[in-house]
């Protein structure tokens, strides 16, 4: 074994998930730790992200500096594409698919990891479930949040987390009620 693959398969053994993930798609077979990784790093976007919704005003969150841009192409390349639910198969059929990566490759020199995979909520009215997630390319993602908050349809996300948080809190303050 050359001293050069002996240091990759070192690094593989104990990932930096950013080294790992940013390295050359031919360094891998199927690997599970990178699936993993991958896995790992998509729920955390999704998280985060979801917890984001819940705090602010999402008609003035900004998700990239090119915001504009992402969304004036979006919308002049799908004008009625209604962002509220997103049918998975629609989005994903031979036309669309072929539309998307076009719009996608637009994008390649400007957005960083902008074809990296990003769990997309299929229903605004949904959290990030099994039934709810998509993945897509993430500038994608980008594309469809950026039109969703703009358009205010993820407001009432922070609408549903208060009431969820406040009526979570009144059950925990119940049961701490009866225990005393």
């Amino acid at each position: 074994m050359s001293k050069s693959n002996r240091h990759k398969k070192t690094t593989l053994a104990c990932p930096n998930i950013e080294d790992v993930l940013s390295r050359p798609a031919e360094e891998f077979d199927n690997d599970e730790t990178l699936e993993h990784l991958w896995a790992a790093k998509a729920m955390e976007h999704s998280d985060i992200y979801f917890n984001v919704l819940c705090s602010v005003d999402t008609r003035w969150l900004r998700l990239t500096q090119h915001d504009d841009l992402i969304y004036n192409h979006f919308r002049q390349d799908f004008p009625d594409m209604d962002v509220k639910y997103i049918n998975e198969n629609v989005l994903k059929n031979n036309v669309n698919k072929s539309r998307w990566r076009m719009f996608c490759e637009k994008f390649k020199n400007i957005v960083e990891d902008y074809s990296f995979g990003t769990l997309l909520r299929a229903d605004t009215n949904g959290d990030y479930s099994e039934q709810n997630t998509i993945l897509v390319p993430r500038v994608q993602f980008y594309a469809i949040e950026i039109a969703r908050n703009r358009e205010g349809l993820n407001n009432e996300v922070k609408k549903r987390c208060k009431c969820a948080s406040k009526l979570s809190m009144e059950a925990q303050e119940h049961t701490q009620e009866v225990a005393v």
